[in-house]
Formats: C-alpha cells, structure tokens, sequence
C-alpha cells in the first residue's frame, strides 16, 4: 500500500461490519470507542450492545476481514473488546437512531 493510512479509511472499512441483530454497521452503531494507528500497528477498542451479544464473536472476525483487506501485510491489528463504558442508545449516530426509528426520549 502506498498511501497512509488515517483513522477514516480505518472508520469506513469498520462500516461495512454489520450487527445481524440490529441490522446496522458497528461505527454508526457506536461500538467503535477508539481507533490507534502507530507505525505499523493499529489497534481498535470497541464493544457490544450488550456483554451477552450472541454474534460478539462473528461481528469480531468480520471487523478483522475488513481490516485485512485495507491494511498493509507488515501491520498488526489488535481489536480489544471493553465493556466501559457500557453502550447506550444515545451512542448511535444520528442517521442510525432514525433508520432504526429509535427516539431519543424513549430512554427517559
């Protein structure tokens, strides 16, 4: 690869990673908490709408393919799963809480 690398291009092939539960990617759902490229490392903190996720697993390795399609051969990404914050509703970005209809006084 011949171009740098920012945390965009890492953002926009983390977008193609779906949650099959909610039916929206992992970023516009909020579980992208942070994104940490140094030299040939790259390392992703994120988490799940819930600790008990079924497919916490599947949305891992998929968020890894995504990776590997982009990134260097050289380049060693690390994903760390966190659990704090805890995810809330509010997380989401705008665009994904009105595709998914979700309302924002609903939480109070």
């Amino acid at each position: 690869m011949t171009t740098a690398l920012d945390t965009e291009q890492i953002r926009s092939a983390l977008r193609k990673v779906v949650d099959p539960e909610v039916g929206a990617n992992i970023v516009d759902l909020g579980l992208i908490y942070r994104i940490e490229l140094d030299s040939n490392k790259l390392l992703i903190e994120m988490t799940m709408t819930s600790p008990a996720c079924p497919m916490g697993d599947m949305i891992i390795e998929d968020a890894y393919a995504e990776l590997g399609r982009i990134l260097p051969a050289d380049f060693q990404p690390e994903i760390r799963l966190v659990w704090e914050p805890p995810w809330a509703p509010s997380m989401m970005s705008e665009k994904c809480r009105l595709s998914l209809g979700w309302n924002p006084a609903d939480e109070a």
